[in-house]
């Protein structure tokens, strides 16, 4: 039974959401004669992102869908002034005619003023709400697509699919996922020549870069990483960019070549500090969507998150202790 995406999205339970939206009848609309609108996608995601308090950890634009790694920025949210709430509206929609006296610098009465305040928290809330941040990725390109094809109806499927990722296991496994997913369709030989994809963004700004792992040499439009977990941690991923890049490399050779009995000994650092197996991660980075339901960690994050959205049962309980708990 479909549930709302209220009981899906919980900010007490984690900030990250993997997102998959597809074309109607999973037809490529993305692709043979409308590649070009693989790059419609991409620009209108990264675009949204500079607006909306949410930030990109990874994305991949295949040819009849695309996938997302969202993370929530509530504290971003709540240090917008309210003129900065309106200001980040306005480049969305035309807002209100109170709204647009407040730019202009008209005073405003009490009571004016009392309604725009609720109006902005409002805008606030949606400024950091996931489904308002993929139906306008949605809208934007279903119009565009149809106003190329001189016709009407429908682009995308109705709903998009959102998964809860629970902790660092689930996290990177599912990164690692959509990075690959070109890959695995055989629309790329190696990472650097995905077109569309965070990593490939993340792979041509370190070529460049002195110091890939700091901060403010790491591709601007997406989310940084922030280094190893400490007493002390910046606002960005939980690992340096350098250990995931090469657990990509290490994983994308895998399963290009497609020889499990073949693994290369020489085990990443990332892989072996979430203390998953080579082989149960080999088993996420391909079928992660899949073998998962809407909440994925390990057992213990799991069951939290269950109480927390009230879920009667915590669904993906075996696979999530198989996969994420090392042997």
């Amino acid at each position: 039974m479909t549930k709302a995406r209220s009981q899906q999205v919980s900010l007490a339970a984690t900030p990250y959401y993997h997102c998959v939206s597809r074309c109607v009848r999973r037809a490529f609309l993305c692709g043979e004669s409308f590649e070009h609108r693989r790059g419609w996608v991409e620009d209108k995601l990264l675009a949204l992102a500079e607006v909306f308090c949410i930030d990109v950890a990874a994305y991949a634009v295949m040819s009849n869908h695309y996938h997302v790694v969202l993370y929530i920025n509530a504290s971003q949210a709540r240090s917008l002034s309210a003129q900065e709430v309106i200001e980040r509206w306005h480049q969305l929609f035309k807002g209100n005619l109170l709204s647009q006296r407040y730019c202009r610098g008209d005073t405003l009465l009490k009571a004016e003023q009392v309604v725009l305040d609720g109006i902005i928290e409002v805008w606030r809330q949606r400024l950091q709400d996931i489904s308002w941040f993929v139906r306008l990725i949605n809208e934007g390109i279903a119009r565009q697509a149809n106003k190329e094809d001189q016709c009407t109806g429908r682009f995308w499927e109705g709903r998009f699919k959102s998964q809860a990722l629970l902790d660092e296991q689930a996290l990177f496994a599912c990164m690692a996922y959509v990075d690959l997913n070109p890959l695995r369709a055989k629309m790329a030989k190696t990472p650097e020549h995905s077109h569309h994809t965070s990593v490939k963004k993340r792979i041509a700004k370190a070529q460049t870069a002195h110091q890939i792992n700091h901060p403010q040499q790491q591709e601007k439009c997406l989310m940084n990483f922030a280094g190893n977990p400490r007493q002390i941690m910046p606002e960005g991923l939980p690992c340096r960019l350098s250990d995931y890049l090469e657990l990509v490399d290490w994983t994308a050779r895998i399963v290009r070549n497609d020889k499990r009995g073949a693994m290369d000994k020489n085990i990443p650092p990332l892989l072996s500090r979430l203390n998953i197996t080579p082989d149960h991660w080999l088993t996420l980075s391909t079928q992660f969507e899949g073998r998962f339901g809407r909440v994925i960690g390990t057992l213990q994050h799991l069951k939290q998150a269950c109480a927390t959205l009230r879920y009667r049962r915590t669904p993906g309980m075996a696979n999530c202790k198989l996969l994420f708990e090392g042997d």
